[in-house]
């Protein structure tokens, strides 16, 4: 297949996958209107914005990467969430409106299998991640495992798992091949690393790309752990959702096109240090809130005092602000940029010397120095234009 007729078909496939979630959005608006309450529809129509990233995202690849099947993974993989949404939407207005949509629960099921279809598909995502190839061939056992079970788990759900009659051996057998996958996801996680640890150049640059976005993930997997979303409510908390996601779909397409990909150590760097920083200024407000009410309790034999409490908090963050910063930069700096952080203070050292020196052979000697600690070349000399 050609390059324009890859692209062609790319795109056709993203505007299918697009064309499906604007039949979604239409149910979400018809229902919520709708006299009859008790769906989420808010939540449905954030769940559907964290969705279009993924067929535009394999779109861009399988265009200008056609050779590279990752991009194709990505349109399946968008496919079959916008179906398995699709399926959600049409049950549940199919419920708010009853006899207003033909055969609810057999469309419902066929679409469901979206679902399955994006499952068998995620541990590929990571695995192949970003060449489209395995890490090496011992990872061929896996890579059958994982096609194997989802073909399993799209048969199973197709032609057993009816909606109206659901076995007890199928249900297991579900269980079981659902089980796989998850494990095979895992597995291709750790690949990941074990391709990260053998790469170099540009494959590690694209790999801290994905790298960013899975700890944004993991920090989200822990937020729900924990519950926070009982404290910011499930309309904050799917927009959170909605923004890792687009996060992920960002730095993949960047990883994987090399748009920008140098720049991944500069986002690294800010992340780990306005992170530790929010982290820390937050543990001081809480804190500081705490301990200004329980003095203010103790003084003067009264409750609470949060008015002042949140003002005494907020003069102490803006104090502790810069002279924070500037110490996790350099903690950071020290801790994970060594050789960057050594060469920045070796430069500096010298532009002291250079104000200070007025012997040219002296320069001559330092420059060379700085040169050979700083660039660490095999061999550096220095010539100098004689007038």
């Amino acid at each position: 297949m050609g390059v324009r007729a890859s692209a062609w078909l790319a795109w056709s496939v993203c505007a299918v996958t697009l064309l499906i979630l604007a039949l979604s959005l239409l149910l979400i608006v018809l229902g919520w209107s709708a006299p009859r309450g008790g769906i989420p529809w808010q939540n449905r129509a954030i769940s559907l914005v964290g969705i279009i990233g993924a067929p535009v995202l394999g779109g861009l690849i399988a265009s200008r990467r056609p050779e590279n099947p990752y991009g194709w993974l990505w349109l399946g993989f968008g496919l079959g969430l916008a179906l398995q949404l699709l399926a959600m939407l049409y049950a549940a207005y199919a419920l708010v409106e009853p006899g207003s949509l033909p055969t609810p629960r057999t469309i419902s099921h066929v679409l469901g299998l979206g679902g399955p279809l994006a499952l068998s598909l995620a541990p590929f995502l990571l695995l192949l991640f970003p060449t489209g190839r395995l890490p090496s061939q011992r990872w061929r056992f896996l890579a059958w495992i994982a096609a194997m079970s989802g073909v399993a788990l799209l048969a199973l759900s197709l032609f057993f798992a009816r909606p109206d009659k659901v076995g007890g051996a199928i249900t297991i057998m579900v269980v079981t091949v659902v089980s796989a996958i998850f494990a095979t996801i895992v597995l291709s996680a750790l690949s990941l690393v074990v391709r990260y640890r053998r790469a170099s150049g540009v494959e590690r640059q694209q790999l801290k790309w994905f790298a960013l976005a899975a700890v944004l993930s993991c920090v989200y997997i822990v937020g729900e752990l924990l519950s926070l979303q009982r404290l910011l409510g499930n309309t904050l908390w799917n927009l959170l959702d909605t923004a890792t996601n687009t996060a992920l779909y960002v730095a993949v397409g960047v990883a994987v096109l090399r748009y920008r990909l140098y720049e991944i150590d500069i986002l690294i760097n800010r992340t780990l240090v306005y992170g530790s920083l929010t982290a820390s200024l937050a543990t001081v407000y809480f804190g500081g809130v705490t301990a200004t009410e329980a003095i203010f309790r103790a003084l003067t034999g009264h409750q609470q005092q949060p008015q002042l409490a949140i003002v005494v908090s907020t003069l102490v963050i803006a104090a502790l602000f810069n002279p924070l910063r500037r110490r996790i930069q350099g903690f950071i700096d020290r801790r994970f940029y060594r050789r960057k952080y050594d060469a920045g203070k070796t430069l500096e050292a010298f532009s002291a010397r250079l104000r200070e020196e007025t012997d040219l052979d002296a320069l001559n000697e330092e420059l060379l120095a700085v040169v050979r600690e700083t660039m660490q070349p095999a061999h550096v000399s220095l010539w100098l234009r004689r007038y």
